[in-house]
């Protein structure tokens, strides 16, 4: 599905990776993750730069690809890298995908600005099911790097929160 191309621009181009979805997380794209860092058109070709969430991520090679695949598809001519110019940040999720994320059932990870420097940022989190706050840290190594465990005693379901990272 080739596109006219004539006056693309980053915004669209933004727009079209918003269909390019976190492997892990198939509801949040990874425009709202955050891991699209740079986005720079020049005619038909566009360089995109990615940042993981984690150095090593599994998931990078994968995301590469969606993202090269379908900007060819739409008819430019991608270069796709990783960079770790800057670290990513979960402050990068967009207030969308941490909605997503909450709707996945995935507490999201609360701002740097309001954390505390303690462990108490982990402990009390609310539970994206019920919005309890009286729940508990079972684990701070959940199934990924960028998950911890936690339960809630209000509605007694356990769920995961994306760790805040920074």
């Amino acid at each position: 599905m080739v596109t006219d191309i004539s006056g693309i621009d980053k915004k669209t181009v933004l727009e079209w990776l918003e269909a390019v979805k976190d492997p892990e997380i198939p509801v949040l794209s990874l425009v709202d993750m955050g891991v699209i860092t740079h986005v720079e058109v020049s005619g038909k070709r566009v360089a995109v730069e990615m940042t993981p969430t984690f150095v090593g991520c599994p998931a990078m090679d994968i995301m590469k690809q969606e993202v090269a695949q379908l900007l060819t598809q739409k008819g430019l001519e991608p270069t796709v890298n990783v960079s770790f110019r800057e670290p990513w940040s979960s402050d990068k999720i967009s207030e969308k995908g941490k909605a997503a994320l909450k709707k996945f059932g995935l507490a999201p990870p609360p701002s740097h600005a309001a954390l505390i420097h303690d462990i108490d940022f982990l402990e009390h989190v609310p539970c994206p099911r019920c919005h309890g706050t009286d729940t508990e840290l079972r684990n701070p190594f959940g199934p990924t790097l960028c998950r911890s465990i936690h339960y809630c005693r209000t509605c007694q379901e356990a769920f995961e929160q994306f760790k805040p990272v920074g």
